[in-house]
């Protein structure tokens, strides 16, 4: 019997799989130190990011085996 693959768990910690197979992220510049940024760029950053489908392959292949 073959063994699992595992998955990266940095990966696991940072992407999710949509439904239709996108891959989602959390965008950056969004932890602390608000006060400098503006209201229209903070409430930009509240939307989540999708991978581009070509490194989207690799994460879903490589890093995600199992979604």
């Amino acid at each position: 019997m073959a063994n699992k693959m595992k998955s990266k768990k940095a990966a696991k910690k940072r992407f999710k799989l949509t439904a239709t197979g996108k891959v989602k992220f959390k965008k950056m510049n969004k932890g602390h130190i608000m006060t400098k940024k503006s209201p229209k760029r903070v409430r930009n950053l509240r939307a989540a990011g999708y991978i581009a489908e070509c490194d989207a392959k690799n994460i879903r292949k490589d890093l995600l085996p199992y979604g």
